[in-house]
């Protein structure tokens, strides 16, 4: 029997850190509305939510981060590695904001990481997809923006994974609304730091208990509002 190169090292790497993983997708816009103090904030709320995560030695084993962004194009800038190895990556911006198109990667990528998990006996957590857009999805047939939406709840539904959706400034709340089970978040401003400093502390708190046990989030009221 033959493995692939991808299946070999995903075997070594579990040997070498057994410990649950919690996967986390950000999922980001860098549609080319995102230019200027947008993206430079976003960036550097990358490497605040790096180095948050790797103050807590037990998230830093245990979280595994990738990164997909969406503009004309969707990439896997980052696959899943856990929070002690994520180097994040220095974004830039262009195109247009094929939403869509980036949930979906970000649902299979999700899949494919739980499969690995489950195939070399890793305990996991619920995933999570957070996704931060200043827009609505563009350039797309809607039948695809319509398929997304019912697979993010599709997946809600059978608790496969926790879909978070971010507004920044210009995003079209009542279009993330349809894309999501959960209210979307509005940012305050340009308060990158404050939110990526908030979802570490919530990685962390789901990290640092046993899988399926319930975490009481703190409060994201100091970035963000409902809706």
């Amino acid at each position: 029997m033959s493995y692939s190169p991808r299946l070999l090292e995903s075997a070594v790497e579990f040997i070498d850190n057994p410990e649950p993983r919690c996967a986390c997708v950000l999922l980001l816009d860098t549609s080319g509305s995102m230019e200027g103090p947008k993206i430079q904030a976003l960036n550097q709320g990358l490497q605040i939510f790096k180095d948050e995560l790797q103050r807590n030695k037990l998230a830093s084993l245990r979280v595994e981060v990738a990164v997909v962004t969406f503009d004309s194009q969707v990439l896997v800038s980052r696959d899943f590695v856990t929070a002690d190895q994520f180097d994040p990556p220095v974004l830039a911006t262009g195109g247009v904001t094929h939403m869509a198109a980036g949930i979906e990667k970000a649902l299979d990528l999700v899949e494919a990481r739980k499969a690995a998990y489950d195939a070399n006996g890793i305990l996991r957590y619920r995933p999570w997809i957070f996704m931060i857009t200043d827009g609505e999805p563009q350039g797309e047939p809607e039948a695809a923006v319509t398929r997304a939406a019912q697979k993010v709840k599709a997946a809600e539904q059978a608790n496969k994974v926790t879909f978070y959706a971010v507004g920044v400034e210009g995003a079209n709340m009542a279009k993330l609304a349809n894309m999501a089970v959960r209210t979307p978040l509005s940012l305050k401003g340009l308060k990158f730091a404050d939110l990526f400093v908030w979802l570490s502390r919530s990685m962390e708190g789901i990290s640092n208990v046993k899988p399926g046990e319930m975490v009481v989030l703190p409060p994201a009221d100091g970035w963000g509002t409902a809706g």
